[in-house]
């Protein structure tokens, strides 16, 4: 028996079975660009593997150089290719798992100077304009996926995902935005569809029955000018007949102004979707986007939405999501909480990707958390990211480990964290904590402010006192309209409708979306906001969106003058920015504060929005309250007694750096020292 019956159940594709529905879907771990990586890449699949996951699919390679990523990229387009991928698919055969080769072509996606594209349509999220291929070309560039497709077969691979979405390539032949050929491949919606029909009838012809061809298809656009819904459903019939195994569903191009992925988009947000492509094919249907639980997985399978779900992110954060799940452990599953922080944000700014709450993530092979040889007594104190991170992970190794938080719950600034909207899946992060604390045998002291007396006799203390609010000297900052965040969110302090948020980082872009909007916001209110619509009814799944009344008249000030929200991250920020605007919130910067009193908050800026040169005038904000979000002070006034005794200290977390909250150098930290210790 097991609660997950249809999500645990095996998968017959004629030629071969899947042990259950689980896909990980393609992400770019920057492992795949260099064939000195690929042993490190095959460990990264085999933990997978290991850990129950039926079916893989790689990170895109490119079937031509002009199909490029970035510059010497990542691809498969030769007999030298193919075997250096033999360590990768051996790896994972080895734990009877599948893997999948994707060939995607970035096309007017590519971050490099000898960009191809269906047209010459430059893209908005890279520097260079493509030139637009020939006829002749297009013909040689579907011929090019096919013998990429051949070469993973000799490689290894059990298949190969055809990358048909999220606006690469493909996407941009089957969309008239970027489509405006006169030849065979344009003009008609039928000569644009020519393209991708044309690389899955090669690709079956050259790699025969017995190989996995799945093709990731553009289910919502969400982009101006988009496929139909009728064009969607005849492109899949198109490829079903030509032999496609299984249907991969894309949500939205990467230029798209509609959050697909991030921690506020409700969970399973877009199964509905892929469960009308189901009623329409016969070929398997994977689901995807914020798919992060078994239980969600299990939901959205027996729902009838889809055949398998496709889970890339949340396997980062666990590796063994399938096997805790198959066993009962659910509670032990790291949950993903699409922060994107140390796996897209990495990517897109070409860095190797990992995962904030599981660092071993991608370094499989260098951060390694072998059982220990010899037992040590270790303390640690504060219980937020990493005092938690390095509790679990030393009592991993088979330390003998107390835990000391001056707080009645553990969790720290992570606690605030999850009471904001849209960041609800935070909470099963301290969930997962609190359990790992029982089933690891560690001693929890809650209410308790360890001193040098109660930290004697260990033989390793860690510090992971995290942070306190800073203060800025502001005259009248005592007035009683002014509070912290930590106030605001931890200890609900009472806030008037009218407020001014010192400090735009991501704590005051926090603090204001916790002010606007309520937790847990149902799934159909957070599409009407986002403009998402039935792609029945509105071309590319995109509407015009709805705006709800503000519940707060908020002005967010910073010093700098710098854009607000520059410091966010790469792939959220901008989510947060529209939020914000989109409520009417006022931004302001180059802010210097002069004072608070009964009027409220009189500042001055610059004349010239964003010019620190230019004369400043006065303005008064009558606000009701005022929330100071301007940094943080790091607590480790047991540090230097604790030193003086002579005692083994480690400072790790805010009480190290604190810097803007930051939980992921805070978790890989506690968990490099974990490894060390």
């Amino acid at each position: 028996m097991t609660a997950y019956p249809t999500l645990l159940s095996p998968l017959d594709l004629g030629h071969t079975v899947l042990r259950n529905r689980v896909v990980m879907g393609s992400m770019h771990t920057k492992l795949e660009d260099r064939a000195r990586d690929l042993p490190k890449l095959a460990a990264f699949f085999a933990e997978r593997a290991r850990g129950g996951v039926a079916l893989m699919v790689t990170g895109g390679f490119a079937p031509t150089w002009r199909g490029w990523l970035a510059p010497f990229g990542s691809m498969m387009t030769s007999a030298g290719h193919a075997r250096a991928h033999r360590v990768v698919t051996d790896a994972v055969h080895q734990h009877d798992g599948k893997i999948l080769l994707q060939v995607l072509h970035a096309g007017r996606y590519a971050y490099h100077p000898f960009s191809a594209g269906a047209s010459r349509r430059k893209s908005p999220i890279t520097p260079f304009k493509p030139r637009a291929m020939s006829t002749r070309e297009v013909d040689r560039t579907a011929g090019a996926f096919a013998r990429a497709a051949a070469l993973a077969r000799r490689a290894g691979y059990d298949g190969v995902e055809i990358m048909g979405s999220e606006g690469y390539l493909i996407n941009q032949f089957l969309a008239a935005r970027t489509n405006d050929r006169t030849d065979r491949w344009g003009g008609s919606a039928e000569n644009r569809m020519r393209f991708p029909l044309e690389i899955v009838r090669r690709t079956r012809d050259l790699v025969g029955d017995d190989f996995i061809v799945q093709y990731r298809i553009s289910l919502l656009d969400l982009v101006d000018d988009a496929q139909s819904w009728e064009e969607t459903v005849e492109l899949a019939l198109g490829l079903q007949e030509r032999g496609v195994s299984i249907l991969n569903t894309g949500i939205g191009w990467h230029e798209a102004r509609v959050p697909t992925i991030v921690t506020s988009v409700p969970p399973a947000a877009f199964a509905w979707v892929s469960g009308k492509l189901r009623r329409a094919v016969s070929v398997p249907v994977i689901a995807s986007n914020r798919i992060n639980r078994p239980e969600i997985a299990e939901e959205v399978l027996a729902a009838g939405d889809a055949d398998l779900v496709s889970m890339a992110r949340p396997l980062l954060a666990d590796a063994e999501f399938v096997r805790k799940a198959a066993e009962g452990r659910e509670r032990e599953i790291i949950t993903c909480i699409a922060c994107n922080q140390a796996c897209l944000d990495h990517t897109f700014r070409n860095k190797r990707a990992t995962c904030m709450l599981n660092p071993r993530a991608g370094y499989e092979t260098e951060l390694v958390l072998a059982p220990t040889r010899t037992v040590k007594r270790v303390a640690v104190v504060g219980a937020g990211p990493a005092g938690l991170a390095a509790a679990v992970e030393l009592a991993g190794r088979g330390h003998r480990v107390d835990l000391y938080e001056a707080a009645d719950a553990i969790g720290g600034q992570f606690r605030l964290a999850a009471r904001i909207p849209g960041k609800e899946d935070f909470a099963h992060t301290l969930a997962y904590y609190q359990h790992m604390i029982e089933v690891r045998g560690i001693t929890l002291h809650l209410g308790v402010r360890a001193g040098v007396d109660d930290l004697a006799g260990f033989d390793e203390v860690v510090i992971a006192t995290g942070v306190t609010p800073r203060v800025p000297p502001i005259p009248g900052v005592t007035h009683p309209k002014v509070l912290t965040y930590q106030q605001v969110v931890g200890e609900r302090a009472p806030v008037g409708d009218r407020v001014a948020v010192i400090g735009a980082g991501g704590i005051g872009f926090d603090i204001g979306e916790f002010l606007l909007h309520e937790p847990g916001e149902p799934a159909e209110r957070w599409r009407g906001r986002w403009g998402v619509a039935d792609p029945e009814q509105h071309r590319g799944g995109l509407t015009t969106r709805v705006k709800a009344p503000a519940r707060r008249e908020i002005h967010l000030l910073q010093r700098k003058s710098t854009a607000l929200g520059k410091g966010l991250g790469k792939t959220t920020g901008w989510v947060h920015r529209a939020t914000l605007q989109d409520a009417g919130v006022t931004m302001l910067r180059g802010v210097e504060y002069v004072r608070v009193d009964d009027e409220g908050l009189h500042i001055t800026v610059p004349s010239e929005p964003g010019d620190p040169k230019s004369p400043r005038e006065a303005r008064l904000l009558p606000v009701d309250t005022v929330v100071i979000c301007a940094g943080q002070e790091p607590v480790r006034d047991l540090v230097g007694p604790l030193m003086a005794s002579g005692v083994s200290v480690h400072v790790i977390g805010g009480a190290d750096v604190a810097a803007e909250l930051d939980a992921k150098r805070a978790i890989k930290q506690a968990t490099e020292l974990a490894a060390r210790l």
